[in-house]
């Protein structure tokens, strides 16, 4: 009768485990496992496992700012991503990714690749991810803009929010991005590609969701995303210090 009750009791807490949310990247167990699209073994799984130094991660930012400008919020015409605010996971798979050759991004790679080992990825994505989020970004600013934002709005309760949350907040367990405060242009660019299969790294229920949308709709849906605000976590830019 013991053997029974214990082997009840193994089985009843795998499966809660199996159901359970993933822990957190700097600790054991990101998770992963559970989400096939996401699980290539090698430095990705590596980093995401490992703790995230912030202070370190800002020296090797230096590699990042002639682009990503001092505030991480990229450019409003969508041709550099607003990174300050993301996700660590989402950012050590995204530049995992492009090392890996499995994101094309000839922009990024040089500077991808100069990052040592899977404790770079970690670090930088550590320091990323606990900056504000700049309030000031590119958004959808067509003499239509009031009637895309409101059509965005619709189409996105319908399917995307149930991922990216209501205020675009994202999942770092699930490695889904936060949106809010992300460029127009940018979001517009990425969804677009996704649709197309440009993006070869991208969720394959993104994929799947995103396929049926025609190019209207997409700029609708960028136009809401881009509207989007996480209270709490977003800012006015700074201006650099002044050197005495």
């Amino acid at each position: 009768m013991n053997k029974l009750v214990l082997a009840l009791f193994l089985a009843t807490g795998a499966a809660a485990l199996a159901n359970a949310e993933p822990s957190a990247p700097g600790s054991t167990g990101i998770g992963i496992k559970n989400y096939p699209w996401q699980a290539v073994a090698g430095e990705k799984s590596e980093a995401l496992e490992r703790k995230g130094n912030g202070k370190r991660g800002e020296v090797l930012y230096a590699l990042c700012r002639s682009c990503h400008q001092p505030s991480a919020g990229g450019h409003s015409d969508g041709s550099i991503p607003q990174l300050a605010g993301q996700h660590s996971s989402v950012l050590i798979k995204q530049m995992a990714d492009i090392r890996a050759g499995l994101r094309d991004s000839p922009t990024m790679y040089p500077f991808a690749a100069v990052l040592s080992d899977p404790q770079d990825l970690a670090d930088l994505a550590a320091y990323l991810e606990g900056l504000c989020i700049p309030v000031d970004h590119g958004r959808h600013d067509a003499q239509d803009a009031v009637q895309q934002v409101a059509k965005g709005k619709a189409l996105y309760e319908n399917e995307c929010r149930v991922c990216h949350g209501a205020n675009g907040e994202g999942s770092r367990y699930r490695l889904y991005p936060v949106i809010a405060g992300q460029h127009y242009k940018y979001l517009l660019q990425q969804m677009t590609d996704i649709r197309d299969g440009k993006r070869r790294n991208a969720n394959p229920e993104m994929v799947r969701i995103i396929s049926k949308y025609n190019d209207d709709q997409l700029i609708a849906i960028s136009a809401y995303q881009s509207s989007l605000v996480m209270p709490g976590k977003m800012c006015k830019a700074k201006a650099p210090a002044r050197k005495p």
